[in-house]
């Protein structure tokens, strides 16, 4: 017997691998997932024996199906869904807003309600910050004045720096009183042992967002939470496209240049920032967290601004952020302007687009000139033909690294957060975006656009159609792998 499976190991291995694929192969039909992503899964499994299995074990589970994030407890409170009503406007009285909502905004209000319990909240103090070293500043200030409590969940927090500042700082407001919770996601952050130790001695709760074996090996792992959230006693909330890292800040000995942009709010959409850190506190915590009317505080904004929170993720029911931008860029009439640093979108995006454009909307796109990845760059290229052929203005930006998560349509509509125009934000990581239904925010969104069209170039449709037959192999091999990327 033994002589049968040395002489025989491979072929054996090789049965029993197809065994294994068959059934995943069954398993994937079966969930009716995403034709393409559905066909890339396929293609791996039967032409990569092992490697795919691999590649499906990690990538390919479907935990929403699973239940695994079982994250409804807080959104079910008695407290959060009396602040919810307390919220929520008659949807009749949406039109006779000072704000002067548009009739397709309010149908975007109503999709987001129902899809994620997402209250409109009127009340507001919007502002927009560029670049790291700006919301730093504004963020420290803001921490140095907290009395009660501190709120922060990051995609990526290094004791780096700049990190070693914001935790130092941490700690501070700890032993002064102020109760810290901190979050952070296993795969992108790296704190060390020693400055971990500092949080504990300061009294910080921390944990680590769904925690793995091997964080530098699994980079892409799926599930990770991609959210870079602060809030400070419940009124001051911060939300965008910066993380807690070096990397993100422009000092004056910097090699490079990073371009980004984030949020801070004052005013009743920090409540619905809040609930959705609560929400992630109880599953990393594994705790229930007593909440109180602290945690909600008296709103004192008395501005007319009106926001909504829109988050995303394998714990809820509908990828709410993508059908907000897909509904946003479908209704809009005059112009739609889009900054991501990754644009790896679904069908349903790029058909939108392409419709919008070719119906006479100015679409325009603003995407890195060099990415910070490989794969991302050409699979990102593979797609520019489709846009380019529909009459939208793509752009490539030159002075650095555009990192920003920004959308502004027609004057009325602006969304800046965390979500990347790909497949992994749309259906995987957990995400959030805050929707701003502001005439002079849309204008100060469109301005900061045009100003980054400064240090951009356009693509030329005829230049990009002579690209060489390499660069296509190397898009056409990235767009394979696109949904899992």
């Amino acid at each position: 017997m033994l002589d049968f499976f040395s002489q025989y190991w491979w072929t054996i291995a090789i049965v029993i691998n197809y065994i294994l694929v068959i059934i995943a192969v069954t398993t994937i039909l079966f969930k009716s997932i995403n034709p393409t992503k559905t066909l890339t899964y396929i293609i791996v499994l039967l032409v990569f024996p092992f490697f795919g299995l691999i590649v499906y074990y990690f990538f390919g589970q479907e935990y929403r199906k699973n239940k695994i994030f079982n994250r409804k407890d807080v959104l079910n409170n008695k407290l959060i869904k009396s602040i919810n009503k307390d919220l929520k406007i008659d949807p009749e009285t949406l039109s006779s807003y000072e704000a002067n909502i548009e009739e397709d905004q309010i149908r975007l209000i109503h999709l987001l309600q129902r899809n994620d319990k997402s209250p409109l909240t009127k009340y507001n103090n919007v502002e927009i910050i560029i670049n790291g070293e700006n919301k730093f500043q504004s963020l420290f200030k803001d921490i140095e004045s907290a009395q009660q409590h501190i709120h922060i969940e990051y995609y990526i927090l290094k004791d780096d720096r700049i990190g070693t500042q914001f935790l130092e700082l941490l700690c501070k407001k700890a032993k002064e009183g102020v109760k810290v919770r901190l979050s952070f996601d296993d795969v992108g952050s790296k704190i060390s042992s020693k400055m971990k130790r500092k949080l504990i001695e300061a009294n910080i709760e921390f944990y680590a967002f769904m925690p793995v074996l091997f964080p530098r090996f699994t980079g892409k792992m799926n599930y990770r939470n991609h959210r870079k959230i602060v809030i400070i006693d419940g009124e001051i909330g911060y939300v965008g496209g910066i993380n807690v890292s070096d990397t993100y800040v422009n000092y004056p000995e910097s090699k490079s240049y990073w371009r980004d942009t984030h949020l801070k709010i004052i005013g009743e959409a920090v409540f619905t920032l809040q609930t959705q850190f609560l929400t992630n506190w109880n599953f990393v915590s594994e705790t229930t967290l007593e909440l109180n009317r602290s945690f909600f505080p008296q709103n004192k904004v008395k501005d007319v601004q009106p926001v909504q929170i829109a988050a995303s993720g394998p714990d809820t029911d509908w990828a709410n952020i993508m059908e907000a931008i897909f509904f946003a860029i479908v209704t809009a009439e005059h112009y739609v302007y889009i900054t991501t640093p990754y644009f790896i979108p679904n069908d349903q995006i790029i058909t939108a687009m392409q419709v919008a454009s070719k119906s006479g909307v100015d679409v325009r796109l603003l995407i890195p000139d060099q990415s910070d990845s490989w794969t991302a760059k050409h699979a990102t290229n593979s797609y520019l033909e489709q846009l380019l052929k529909a009459n939208i203005k793509v752009y490539r930006y030159e002075k650095g690294f555009i990192h920003a998560k920004t959308m502004v349509v027609d004057d009325v509509f602006t969304t800046i957060g965390t979500c990347n125009m790909d497949y992994r934000s749309f259906n995987i990581n957990f995400e959030i975006n805050a929707l701003i239904y502001s005439k002079d925010k849309a204008k100060e969104a469109k301005a900061i656009f045009m100003q980054d069209l400064e240090d951009a170039i356009v693509v030329d449709y005829q230049a990009w159609e002579e690209r060489s037959n390499f660069e296509r192999i190397q898009e056409a091999y990235c767009r394979l792998w696109a949904p899992l990327l």
